[in-house]
Parts: C-alpha cells; sequence; structure tokens
C-alpha cells in the first residue's frame, strides 16, 4: 500500500465531529494492512500497536475534522480533500512511518475522536495509563515541531431585558451584550504581550438577538485565546460583571501549553529533521491542540508533528504534497528509533526558535 493510498482511503471516509465511526473502522483496516494490532476503545478511538513492550511511544492523531466533505482528489503531486492536512496527513504519516517497527517498545497511534469541538476522544485517553513519550498529530511542516499552543475559553452569555420603545433612554438587551463584548475587548489590551501569542485574544463568533420579544433576549458566543501563563480560571474571574445576563455557560475550556525545547519528544524530532535534509524551526501556535489535554493530565512535556501546512486547515484549500508527506514518515520514524533507545537525552545543536 503506498503512501497516496493511505491518505486518500482516511480522506474518503468523511468524519465531521461526533460521525467519525466509519473512518475509524477504515483506520483500524488500513492499520491492520500495514501489520498493526488494531482496535477501538470505549470513547470510539481508533487504536493501531506495533512492536511491545516499554518504552511506549504515543503518537496521538485524530480522525475528526471540520464540517464540509470534500472526497479525496490527487493534482500535481498532491492529496486534495478535507482532513488531507487536519489532521489525517499527519495520521497516514505515522502509519507509514511505524510500519515494519519491531521494537525495543511499542509504537502506538492513536486516532481520536472529537478534537475539533470537545477532546472527548483525547479527555477519556488522559485517564488512562501514561505513555513514556508523546507525540501529537497536528500539521507542522515536515521540518517544524510546534511546542506550544494557546489555551481555549469559549463561552455564550444570554442577555435579558424588559422591552422598552426602542426611542426610549433605556438600552437594550443587545446594547448590554455589545457593551460586554466591548468590556471584554478591554480586558484583553489590558493583557497584551510581545506577540499574538503571549497576549490574550477574543473573538464574537455569534451573535442572535430578538428584539421583538418581551424580554428582549441576546446571546453572545465569545471565544478567548489565553497565552502560557494565565489560566482558564483567572479569565472567568476576570471577565467583566454581566450584570443584565441570566446565564454564562462555559462551551470549551482547555488550559494552554507550551514545552521546553529541551524535552527529549523535541530534540528527537529535531536530530530526525537534520538526517533528512531539514532545518527544523520551532512554532507556537494561536489555536490548541490534543497536546493541552493529554501533557498536563500525564505530566508529559512531548510536542505536535506532522505533515501539512496549517494555514490551510479548515479551508477548502486543504491539501497535502505527496513528497511532504514522505519526508514526514522519515522523520516520524527516525524519532521514533532514537526515543526507543535513548538517543533523544543528548542534547544537538539547535537554530533559534521561531514564534509566530
Amino acid at each position: 500500500m503506498d503512501d497516496a493510498e493511505v491518505l486518500a482511503r482516511l480522506v474518503d471516509r468523511y468524519s465531521p465531529s461526533g460521525k467519525e465511526q466509519a473512518a475509524v473502522r477504515e483506520f483500524v483496516r488500513i492499520a491492520r494492512e500495514l501489520g498493526y494490532r488494531a482496535r477501538t476503545d470505549r470513547a470510539g478511538n481508533g487504536i493501531a500497536d506495533v512492536g511491545d513492550g516499554r518504552p511506549l511511544v504515543l503518537y496521538l492523531g485524530h480522525i475528526d475534522t471540520v464540517e464540509g466533505e470534500r472526497p479525496s482528489q490527487q493534482r500535481r503531486g498532491r492529496i486534495h480533500g478535507r482532513g488531507s492536512v487536519d489532521a489525517k496527513g499527519p495520521l497516514a504519516a505515522a502509519l507509514l512511518a511505524g510500519q515494519g517497527f519491531s521494537g525495543p517498545g511499542t509504537f502506538r497511534i492513536v486516532a481520536a475522536v472529537g478534537e475539533e469541538t470537545d477532546s472527548r476522544g483525547a479527555r477519556f485517553l488522559a485517564r488512562g495509563p501514561r505513555p513514556d513519550a508523546l507525540l501529537v498529530g497536528e500539521p507542522s511542516g515536515w521540518d517544524g515541531i510546534t511546542i506550544g499552543y494557546k489555551g481555549d475559553l469559549r463561552l455564550e452569555v444570554t442577555f435579558r431585558h424588559r422591552r422598552t420603545h426602542w426611542s426610549s433612554p433605556f438600552p437594550t438587551a443587545t446594547d448590554a451584550a455589545a457593551d460586554w463584548l466591548q468590556a471584554v475587548r478591554s480586558l484583553c489590551r489590558t493583557k497584551a504581550g510581545p506577540s499574538p501569542f503571549r497576549s490574550l485574544t477574543a473573538k464574537a463568533v455569534g451573535f442572535a438577538s430578538d428584539p421583538g420579544a418581551d424580554p428582549e433576549v441576546a446571546r453572545v458566543l465569545v471565544d478567548v485565546r489565553l497565552p502560557p501563563g494565565l489560566s482558564t480560571s483567572e479569565v472567568l474571574a476576570a471577565l467583566p460583571d454581566t450584570p443584565r445576563a441570566v446565564s454564562r455557560r462555559v462551551l470549551v475550556r482547555v488550559e494552554p501549553a507550551e514545552v521546553a525545547r529541551q524535552e527529549p519528544v523535541v530534540l528527537a524530532l529535531e536530530e530526525a529533521i537534520r538526517r533528512a535534509g531539514g532545518r527544523p524551526t520551532l512554532w507556537r501556535r494561536g489555536g490548541s491542540s490534543d497536546l493541552n489535554v493529554v501533557g498536563p493530565a500525564w505530566g508529559l512535556g512531548g510536542a505536535a508533528y506532522g505533515p501539512g501546512d496549517a494555514r490551510l486547515d479548515h479551508t477548502d484549500r486543504e491539501s497535502l504534497s505527496l513528497a511532504e508527506l514522505r519526508r514526514a514518515r522519515t522523520v516520524i520514524r527516525g524519532a521514533l528509533e532514537q526515543l526507543v533507545g535513548g538517543a533523544a537525552s543528548r542534547p544537538t545543536p539547535r537554530r533559534p526558535a521561531a514564534a509566530p
């Protein structure tokens, strides 16, 4: 089975969050054809193991995508389609990288469910045994490594106000919601750092109102991104008061994560990239990933790695170069062999980290 077939088969099983079962079954079939011992767990995650015993090196990818079905197409050396970058490309690279691995140790690949929504697959795993080394399957570019993700706090706030004539001096429920959003933005300005990654930021991602009702109702959905060093509890406590709000519902709550550059997984990936002819770059991202969930739960640093341009995530331009997929599988295999052999504990020269 070649690289293009593995990726295309995964992409062709449309798997928006909450509807991943067919894609997980395909992941298990592919893994077994490649020589893995594969199964599903109680959360619906796909699990594929090769090798035996300790150390256990875990590659935690995710099988779910955002909405919008786009079957695979191969054109000019690229696979186009939903999930080709985020994050079935990284899963395909890991499956191909581990083919034929016999140890020492175990290489485990997880096709987790729900990463794009509530990370339910990763949260289930986080309650279980910890691996010895952690790689998270997210697009970083074949010669890039992601060592930081911002946290995510998503809130839905509902405002109600007694209906009055629009000519009256009293504010509407929509006024109250708009004023609260402005206060949230003011809070973000007080916590601005030297870069977007180091700053508290917020976006209104949904707004609805019913000015004809009595009482009037306005709902606002806001997404707040947290830099490392600032917890969701601190942000919730600092958010402006909502005297006219009848409810404030937390929909997503993920803490920020940033790992040290001396983490064994980071060093192993850097060395593997160099051996493959690349110059490793360290990235810090404004989004979040399952690294935010399992890393703190297990007390592991880890890193995120996978082929693909993260700027194509969630877009209709999503596509992955087969040449990059091949390079990434080489890097993952090289990092795996270093981690099970202990070579990752030896520091190697590095170029300065990049912080977009």
